[in-house]
């Protein structure tokens, strides 16, 4: 296990209900990567970002994110452990009845805020990080597909997460808006965070290069074990 490796699973098999998807596998992510997931439909991409942050259980292997062990997590421990991941999707998950900046208070109060004061301020700094400084007092109905996913990782930013996982975060998005998307998104982890993308999207592969997991065949391979041994050799 890499000394400053945030998640690190060892031959760990991931099931789909009660079908094994993947087996044997075995990564470490560091504390300040940028990491592809990639993999067709069906391939197990989205079953081991649940694993990751345990919404489905670890039944073979061992694995670790942001300190907790998934082997020995219990159901109370989930969402201490969810306060250190910021998780990202593809419908965006909004409340559609409240506004941007209600959307971040509606966690914040989840997750242990009672300051009214540091609420707001911590929810105009998330905004001003994604672009979406004077917009906080608008409905999702009023932003656009694009804006709406800022929100969803302005959400994602409020407790100051180790580990961000956007599960196919561009899926919705038109080609110039998912730029935008992923260039934030790796600035991100420019900032000491792990970022783990579940992606089917190659354009965006190759215009934002990075480190690439692929799900293929029951199994895991990592073009940073291929690239080094293509250097060894």
């Amino acid at each position: 296990m890499s000394s400053n490796a945030i998640i690190h699973l060892e031959q760990v098999t991931v099931f789909q209900k009660h079908n094994m998807v993947l087996s044997n596998v075995s990564f470490d992510i560091s504390d300040n990567e940028f990491v592809y997931l990639v993999g067709k439909t069906g391939s197990g991409k989205s079953s081991l970002m649940k694993t990751l942050y345990a919404d489905v259980p670890l039944v073979k292997g061992h694995a670790s994110i942001a300190g907790y062990d998934l082997n020995t997590i219990s159901k109370k421990e989930v969402p201490f452990l969810r306060r250190k991941l910021g998780i990202v999707f593809q419908d965006f998950q909004l409340l559609y009845d409240r506004s941007a900046n209600e959307n971040l208070f509606f966690v914040m109060k989840a997750t242990g805020w009672n300051d009214k004061k540091k609420m707001q301020d911590r929810a105009q700094e998330v905004l001003d990080k994604v672009g979406l400084a004077t917009k906080g007092h608008k409905m999702p109905h009023e932003l656009s597909g694009g804006e709406q996913q800022r929100v969803s990782i302005a959400r994602a930013l409020i407790n100051d997460p180790e580990v961000i996982l956007a599960d196919e975060p561009t899926g919705n998005l038109d080609p110039d808006t998912s730029a935008g998307i992923i260039g934030l998104l790796q600035d991100i982890s420019k900032t000491g965070r792990a970022v783990l993308i579940a992606t089917h999207d190659m354009l965006m592969i190759q215009r934002f290069p990075a480190r690439v997991l692929r799900c293929e065949n029951g199994a895991v391979s990592d073009s940073a074990l291929v690239s080094n041994e293509a250097t060894v050799s």
